[in-house]
């Protein structure tokens, strides 16, 4: 995760990538990944038939019908990104905060990305009104808004937008003529699915949605890298998806063949599949509350983690105490945490936050232990967090957060 430039922190070019789960490989995927390591030819741009049709099914099983013609691969979703946002054109609009790396494929193409307020309910999510004088800003300005990406189940906030505030967004949206790209990377590891609803924009708006999912959220390690790609139903669908294909054709974006057939038989969800994901959901469920729990008893801001491997917390209430430790903006604060947590914590900043808020991501994976054997422990384990190595971290996050919270404490002016 390269550091922003020190002297005036300038703007963040490469976020960090996503949370990785910090557990062992499935031997399944592996054995697959391994018979199929002989393939020497490739993929076509796009994705061979065997992976579009498991990818359909994949949909279909989500309450979402798909055709082949309909969906496209790529090495990770990166590459569909950037190919969507130049086969789209014009401005691009994203939430405030969102993934780290949605915007760097708009400034790639040399496109403006303009930052979209979000509810204090969930993030991923534009807030419609937020959303309808954005348009009309930029537009006032000269620009030319025309894709607004979103996720439901987002990073890095770890929440989940309800239903009837998605529904707002996306009549704002489509009454602005913008085309939706939903990032759903994350669907899949909803802590709660019997509790927390979860629609996808394409099942509210089938002709104006294209859905992105990159494999690494819950199906293939981060190393593996493919996504997939759902296209509109109609002609509008069918052009775009056309334009995406010429675009990772030009870029040479192919799935590796060892990897597509790997992805093909994740994206089927055999038994074996679907019951390591099922653990590791209740595992970094269990862990990302813990996490939360400590932010918040030690007077820090955080949305209660709802998917995903990560928390978003916001520590401004701990800036009198982090201002004495030379921390007085996002980057010091990522700073400042990586060294004394011994593990990645990027600031808001990069999320496209404002530099000056006090925020910062934190990834359960680098709770879970530092050796495959102690990480297959905590699958296996009832109270994975009575292990002595989760607990260490715990500890560890508790005691340094604490530690602000007794400094800021001290630091108050007398009533």
């Amino acid at each position: 995760m390269p550091r922003t430039d020190p002297e005036g922190h300038g703007p963040v070019r490469f976020g960090p990538p996503l949370p990785e789960d910090g557990l062992p490989v499935l031997p399944e995927l592996s054995a697959v990944l391994a018979a199929a390591a002989g393939r020497g030819g490739g993929e076509p741009a796009g994705g061979g038939r065997t992976l579009l049709e498991a990818a359909c099914g994949y949909w279909a099983r989500r309450g979402l019908p798909t055709e082949p013609d309909r969906v496209a691969a790529a090495p990770g979703s990166p590459p569909l990104l950037l190919a969507l946002t130049a086969a789209v054109g014009g401005d691009v609009l994203v939430p405030r905060p969102c993934a780290a790396w949605w915007a760097p494929y708009a400034r790639l193409l040399g496109r403006p990305a303009f930052h979209v307020a979000t509810s204090v309910e969930s993030g991923g999510v534009p807030d419609p009104y937020a959303l309808l004088e954005t348009v009309r800003r930029v537009r006032d300005e000269g620009g030319d808004p025309r894709l607004l990406v979103l996720s439901v189940a987002d990073d890095p906030t770890a929440t989940v937008a309800p239903p009837e505030l998605l529904h707002e967004a996306l009549e704002a949206a489509v009454g602005e003529g913008l085309h939706l790209v939903s990032d759903e990377t994350w669907r899949d590891t909803v802590h709660d699915p019997h509790g927390t609803v979860l629609l996808s924009p394409a099942e509210m708006l089938p002709g104006k949605v294209t859905v992105v999912s990159d494999l690494a959220g819950a199906l293939l390690p981060a190393g593996w890298p493919a996504a997939v790609a759902r296209f509109a139903e109609g002609e509008t669908g069918e052009v775009l998806r056309a334009r995406v294909l010429d675009v990772l054709t030009a870029l040479g974006a192919r799935v590796a063949a060892p990897v597509a057939a790997t992805a093909a038989y994740a994206l089927t969800e055999p038994e074996p599949l679907t019951a390591r994901v099922t653990a590791a959901v209740r595992l970094h469920a269990r862990v990302a509350a813990a996490a939360h729990e400590a932010v918040v008893a030690a007077g820090g801001l955080a949305r209660p983690p709802q998917a995903g491997r990560h928390l978003y917390a916001d520590l401004g209430p701990l800036r009198s105490a982090l201002t004495a430790h030379g921390v007085g903006d996002a980057q010091e604060l990522e700073d400042f945490l990586t060294a004394r947590l011994g593990m990645p914590a990027p600031g808001g900043h990069r999320f496209g936050d404002d530099l000056g808020a006090l925020r910062v991501r934190l990834s359960t994976g680098s709770l879970l232990g530092g050796t495959d054997e102690e990480r297959a422990e905590c699958l296996r384990s009832p109270s994975p967090l009575e292990l002595p190595h989760v607990r260490s971290a715990l500890i560890l996050l508790e005691s340094v957060l604490d530690d602000l919270h007794d400094d800021a404490q001290r630091r108050e002016p007398p009533r």
